[in-house]
């Protein structure tokens, strides 16, 4: 690997102040982000919460209806794509067929009249451990070194930001994985800002610092990947990154550090310190993975929840673990995830169980109520993705 001098140091980016409306919808609306310098930053969401366009609007590919953008303090909101110190890496690669690898990575380099091109083509290439394949062509790789070819070719320009563009979207999941190891192993060594746009959870927990789950145009929470998943402050981040199981009910006392839920005449408590609220009707949650299964009602002791009895409706089996379905009167399904130490299924279709958790393993919500309906839908936002490639690949050759 090279070293950190390699590329320039990475610089932050700040969002201040960000709408973005097209006719007939709006696709961001106030949006405030800053993203430290030399930092791997995941944008989180479903199609048409807004995440491709704020790449776009990063990009230059699209001006904000109201806003700024600054890239390491310079404000370039009004200035044009290819005078940004930003690169990108899409999911297709974009490379050019008819070039080889080393002029592939060189070709930026080559029209922006930087000295030395090849060399510092082979140096980019050496980074993705990729420069013994130099004099190949695009279709003679593997989709993972194309992918790396690719990422080879933005670096080299020593942009100040990366942007990701679904960049592994393509890949198969074994590839996938190694190209997440990959990436996060060369954003540690050239020291760039990475910004990820992902629908991928997996994908941003595993490389991201910092990741910001966006929903219908604005930033639904953020925070470090462990953060986010085990203290969600809404369902929709709750239920977007990994899975949970969400009971909603009163609070019905309150003490020491913790808070009492009536959910169905069962009393669920949950720590004070990892609810977001502690009065009124609040619905808390837990993992399925957090959850034990019994097939006898367990002894009720403090600092443990219990829930039951209840019949198993659905047995799944998915390598490392299984899942089960349980339907529990008042109270409706919940998914357990159990470990597999031993073949085949603890318990069969059909069972009487139990569930219980410890009491510290859960968490209560902030029970926001929904946004109106005025943001894009999917046909839109995909519509826009595709454009995005259309119109960086019409830059460079502008550039």
């Amino acid at each position: 690997m090279a070293d950190r001098t390699f590329a320039e140091a990475g610089a932050d980016l700040e969002l201040v102040g960000i709408n973005k409306r097209f006719p007939g919808f709006t696709a961001i609306e106030d949006l405030d982000l800053v993203i430290p310098a030399g930092s791997f930053f995941a944008l989180l969401g479903p199609s048409g919460c807004g995440k491709t366009t704020t790449l776009r609007l990063v990009a230059g590919l699209e001006q904000p209806t109201a806003g700024r953008i600054l890239i390491g303090g310079k404000d370039v909101t009004s200035v044009k794509p290819f005078k940004r110190p930003v690169n990108t890496v899409f999911q297709s690669y974009a490379l050019f067929p008819h070039m080889t690898v080393l002029e592939n990575v060189a070709f930026g380099l080559r029209r922006r009249k930087i000295g030395d091109p090849l060399g510092k083509a082979h140096e980019a290439l050496r980074l993705v451990e990729l420069d013994h394949l130099a004099s190949r062509r695009p279709q003679q790789l593997s989709g993972g070194q194309q992918q790396r070819v690719a990422l080879a070719r933005a670096v080299v320009n020593r942009p100040a930001l990366l942007l990701l563009d679904e960049p592994l979207g393509a890949l198969d999941l074994k590839l996938r994985r190694q190209m997440q190891t990959e990436l996060k192993t060369i954003q540690d060594e050239v020291g760039l800002t990475f910004l990820h746009v992902t629908h991928d959870q997996e994908e941003a927990m595993t490389m991201a610092d910092t990741v910001a789950v966006m929903n219908k145009g604005a930033i639904e929470q953020m925070g470090a990947p462990e953060e986010l998943y085990e203290l969600p402050k809404t369902a929709f981040v709750a239920n977007f990154l990994g899975q949970s199981n969400l009971f909603t009910g009163s609070v019905t006392s309150s003490t020491g550090g913790s808070i009492v839920v009536d959910v169905a005449g069962v009393k669920i408590e949950v720590p004070k310190e990892r609810a977001q609220r502690h009065t009124g009707r609040v619905t808390i949650g837990v993992r399925p993975e957090k959850l034990m299964l019994a097939t006898s009602a367990p002894t009720a002791a403090p600092g443990t929840n219990i829930l039951g009895p209840g019949r198993v409706i659905d047995v799944s089996f998915s390598g490392v673990s299984t899942q089960y379905q349980i339907a529990i009167p008042g109270v409706g399904p919940v998914t357990v995830f159990a470990q597999n130490m031993v073949f085949g299924p603890v318990v069969h279709e059909g069972a009487e169980v139990w569930v219980s958790w410890t009491v510290d393993h859960g968490f209560g919500l902030a029970d926001e109520p929904e946004a109106a309906p005025r943001f894009a839908s999917d046909a839109d936002t995909s519509s826009i993705a595709l454009q995005t490639r259309k119109d960086l690949l019409a830059e460079i050759e502008e550039a």
